[in-house]
């Protein structure tokens, strides 16, 4: 299908949800995001001043805080990637070999699996902010500790379980084929082993968000790109070991104080 004839399909209202929940996404980041100048001032009076104006505090509602700045990560970044697997589900759809209840309960099963990757990457977050190798604006504040999230977001690019993921994500039709289930019941089950493929494709990449700054707009846009990239069937291939070497020679870069 034509990628101008694939657009105009998208008239069900389950394309509003996804695209309103992406814009909803980006406009959380955007809303949290820091201006030039408030970050400056950070720069001029030090920690203390980041410890006012947002610390994350050790209790349910710092938390919450950090999961909901999490789940809008999730959602403007990783929920672009998803859209070839439900366009794809949308045309069995069409077919008569799923209904418009399947399409959205495979949708809610893959948000499932990232709303629980949020609550881990929230808990994470305050873990390492008290043990100070993480800034309340959630950036790294330890040479070693971004080499070391470089150096593994490298490494696992050449992983088995990276290849195998991928593999799955860039073939959404022979997805389904594989797991397919009449029903909505067995539509969120897919959903489910959607989210886990695709959390197997891309957490170490998410986790690159301690280095970057999970306030940091402009970091957080460049690996929205690189992970929609790697999922294509065709330029992914080309991009996935030379995304890992790089990772690798940053993280050498940054240990040695380079960058």
């Amino acid at each position: 299908m034509q990628l101008s004839t694939r657009i105009r399909a998208m008239r069900g209202p389950h394309w509003l949800v996804v695209f309103g929940l992406v814009l909803a996404g980006w406009a959380m980041l955007y809303a949290m995001a820091l201006p030039s100048d408030i970050r400056a001032a950070g720069r001029l009076y030090g920690a203390e001043f980041w410890g006012a104006l947002c610390t994350v505090t050790p209790d349910a509602a710092g938390l919450a805080k950090l999961w909901l700045m999490w789940a809008a990560m999730a959602a403007a970044m990783m929920l672009p990637t998803f859209l070839p697997a439900l366009a794809t589900y949308e045309d069995l759809a069409a077919s008569g070999a799923a209904s418009a209840r399947g399409v959205l309960a495979l949708m809610a099963g893959y948000l499932g699996v990232w709303l629980g990757f949020s609550a881990l990457a929230a808990g994470a977050q305050m873990a390492l902010t008290g043990a100070g190798l993480v800034t309340p604006l959630g950036q790294s504040g330890a040479r070693w500790f971004s080499a070391a999230l470089l150096a593994g977001a490298g490494a696992y690019q050449f992983t088995a379980l990276k290849e195998a993921c991928l593999s799955q994500c860039r073939q959404p039709l022979t997805f389904f084929m594989q797991y397919w289930r009449p029903g909505p019941a067995h539509a969120a089950r897919m959903g489910l082993r959607l989210g886990a493929v695709c959390l197997g494709c891309c957490w170490a990449l998410m986790a690159l968000a301690f280095v970057g700054g999970t306030m940091n707009l402009a970091w957080m846009g460049l690996a929205t790109v690189l992970m929609i990239f790697e999922k294509l069937p065709d330029l992914g291939r080309l991009l996935t070991r030379p995304l890992g070497v790089a990772l690798i020679i940053a993280a050498g870069l940054t240990a040695a104080g380079v960058i």
